[in-house]
């Protein structure tokens, strides 16, 4: 039963850090963000909230201050939401999963295109030689 409930609370937390960001929050040190996953500890004191920032890692580490500078605000969205006695104290965190993914798809597609590039398709057509033994029909 515990753990249904973190998962319930997590689900709030990423829900509200979502919509914080996107309508609520107006630092220009924010840039392309989304919200991935949050992780509640047991106790629902502390919360992880994971995000990926599309853009250099400078940008990645100036968004990651502004959003744990901001994360007040989240919890205050958080406070209108959930009606517990303590609210999780909200940490963000960069999560480079969706980076890393991109470039092995990128190094995948290169591959395959070199692949192609040094194996020219031979166009051969291959014709099948008729077995006198094969046209004869016996009944």
């Amino acid at each position: 039963m515990k753990t249904h409930r973190v998962a319930r609370v997590a689900k709030v937390i990423r829900e509200v850090a979502s919509e914080t960001i996107l309508f609520k929050l107006r630092d220009p040190r924010i840039h392309m963000t989304t919200v991935l996953r949050a992780e509640v500890s047991g106790d629902l004191q502390h919360a992880k909230v994971y995000v990926s920032v599309m853009g250099t890692e400078a940008e990645e580490k100036e968004t990651l201050r502004a959003l744990n500078h901001a994360s007040g605000v989240v919890q205050a969205g958080l406070a209108d939401r959930m009606k517990t006695r303590f609210l999780p104290v909200i940490t963000f965190y960069i999560d480079r999963g969706v980076k890393k993914s991109l470039e092995v798809s990128r190094l995948i597609q290169e591959a395959l295109a070199a692949g192609k590039k040094e194996e020219p398709v031979e166009e051969t057509q291959d014709t099948v030689e008729p077995d006198s033994a094969s046209d004869r029909i016996e009944d």
